[in-house]
């Protein structure tokens, strides 16, 4: 038995979720251990193929964000989403995005507009999670063991015991922590040790995965490149991503009802029918990565000191790319919760705001991602037979059907609603009023400074954004100088609770920002406002705390 590692913060799992929130708590001064059943920049899947914008506003805060946007694509292929008959057939309709270098500066098209300093960035998992990783293992206070399989855990009142076992030796070791995180994926054995059961629909739809080499495939497509093709025929429709921009591409076969198995279709034949290609087109299989489409969300997210997130809390239909982006958006609110109740100024109960908030926004999250897989799965069956068919029908056919996916899935590519309209209710730090939060959809929201919605962006006359000017903690919004607020920052020094002031008077505010002051925490989402202090400043702040429950309204 090697000797007991001791750490504030245990992560099991070591893929993007666990190494943002590794990531978030070390820069808060917390000790990390992550233990990984991989070895060391082993590459990972080629999974994810999306960061959301409310992501890149986080890795943008962690210092990661220039790194990404250097990485994946070259910097001119173009990110546009593509439909055609076949990948190298007719084009029907383009959805079109920015490429990485005119990302910042695009202000032309569906995805151009995004209210953030932080646009989306279209980059696979092969090329995220090594930066990620990099970056995370050079942190002060961030210990990370490879090969190491966390293979049961005991809690008590004060921490987490855990047994781990070195996979390459066999060698066990107890690794002891305040608090423990089951980062570990869809089969997470912290979730099922907690007693977590994940709860929905287990099977939305099979998809036949693969990944290829094909060098000669791009010289081969006609027109402008896209970063995603949608093959629409009568035979096969399917899915293809291009993954370096030259020769690696990521195909997906979307079985239908009546194909229950992964082997029910023959693999090299769909992928050509997908591909538009005969059988002198050669490619080569890198691996098979098949996958189930399922909305599954878990029972319950904690238990003590134990929370899970990512994959392990929940699995949908990676439609809009919300699959990862919504662990990492579950990393980002336990890190800062957990860091406030270790480092003394948070109250045990804080916690409570983890599930209390991530649990229904992730449920209401798979909801969108499911609804908008069964519009999919019903258009794929009503391809028409004539769509490839030369002269007038075929082309009013295909005008009809470009029609019809264009505006089936620039919300899903240009997804605005589910980047900036979702907003937390119920939540015990959250002190809400008597406006309702604007209802969102997966491509359109309405900005607001409603409690629990995300504070709206806009740059500082300096040239940050506002969110390069928020707090470790919480920033206090004022924009009228004459509103006293000393009675806020004194009750919260006392309490050790890192609460910053910024002025924005005279700054190009939003006209969503109607109160004098607007109170936000440091993942942007908004926890009181108002014109004036409440009475009792020192009842806000231990709101703030998680020592007493929100009230609504608190009385000014």
């Amino acid at each position: 038995m090697i000797a007991e590692l001791k750490a504030d913060v245990l992560i099991v799992g070591g893929g993007p979720v666990g190494l943002t929130l590794a990531m978030d708590l070390a820069g808060r001064g917390v000790q990390v251990v992550i233990a990984e059943i991989r070895r060391y920049a082993e590459p990972p899947n080629v999974k994810c193929n999306h960061v959301s914008a409310r992501t890149m506003e986080q890795f943008r805060r962690l210092g990661v964000a220039q790194k990404l946007r250097d990485a994946g694509l070259p910097a001119d292929y173009p990110n546009d989403v593509v439909f055609r008959t076949s990948v190298t057939g007719t084009e029907l309709t383009r959805i079109p995005i920015p490429c990485r270098a005119d990302r910042y500066t695009e202000t032309e098209g569906p995805d151009a507009w995004w209210p953030t300093p932080e646009p989306p960035h279209r980059i696979n998992q092969l090329f995220l999670e090594p930066i990620l990783l990099e970056h995370a293992a050079s942190l002060p206070g961030v210990t990370l063991l490879n090969r190491t399989q966390v293979t049961d855990f005991t809690q008590d009142a004060s921490g987490v015991t855990a047994t781990a076992t070195r996979l390459d030796t066999g060698e066990a070791r107890t690794i002891r922590a305040k608090y423990m995180v089951g980062c570990d994926g869809g089969s997470s054995a912290v979730r099922k040790q907690i007693g977590a059961k994940l709860e929905g629909t287990a099977v939305i739809q099979r998809v036949q995965s693969t990944y290829i080499r094909a060098p000669q495939l791009r010289a081969m497509i006609p027109g402008k490149p896209a970063w995603s093709y949608y093959s629409v025929n009568p035979r096969r429709c399917g899915t293809m991503f291009a993954i370096d921009g030259h020769e690696t591409w990521l195909v997906h076969n979307h079985l239908n009802p009546d194909e229950p198995e992964f082997d029910s279709v023959d693999r090299d034949w769909s992928i050509r029918q997908i591909l538009g290609v005969g059988d002198d087109f050669t490619y080569e299989v890198i691996s098979k990565e098949d996958w189930v489409g399922r909305r599954l969300v878990a029972d319950k997210f904690r238990d003590r000191r134990v929370f899970i997130a990512g994959d392990a809390a929940h699995l949908w239909v990676p439609y809009a790319g919300y699959g990862m982006n919504a662990g990492i958006a579950d990393a980002i609110n336990l890190s800062w919760l957990l860091a406030a109740r270790i480092q003394g100024w948070g109250d045990e109960a804080m916690l409570d705001a983890y599930e209390a908030e991530r649990q229904p926004i992730t449920n209401q999250v798979s909801h969108f991602a499911m609804d908008h897989a069964a519009k999919m799965i019903k258009a794929r069956r009503a391809v028409p037979q004539d769509l490839e068919k030369p002269g007038a029908e075929g082309e009013r056919l295909r005008a009809e059907i470009g029609e019809e996916a264009y505006a089936l899935n620039v919300q899903q590519f240009c997804c605005g609603g589910l980047n900036f309209g979702y907003f937390y209710a119920g939540s015990p730090i959250i002190a809400t009023d008597d406006e309702a939060p604007p209802v969102y959809s997966m491509g359109d929201f309405t900005p607001s400074t409603v409690p629990g919605c995300r504070a709206p962006h806009f740059w500082l006359k300096d040239g940050r954004s506002l969110y390069d000017a928020f707090g470790p903690g919480y920033t206090l919004l004022r924009s009228d100088a004459s509103v006293d607020v000393a009675p806020l920052l004194a009750a919260a020094a006392a309490k050790k609770v890192p609460l910053a002031l910024l002025d924005i008077a005279g700054e190009a505010v939003p006209d969503a920002y109607r109160h004098k002051l607007v109170l936000c925490r440091a993942d942007q989402h908004v926890i009181w406002r108002g014109d004036a202090l409440p009475r009792d400043a020192a009842q806000l702040v231990e709101m703030l705390r998680g020592a007493v429950a929100a009230e609504m309204p608190l009385a000014a």
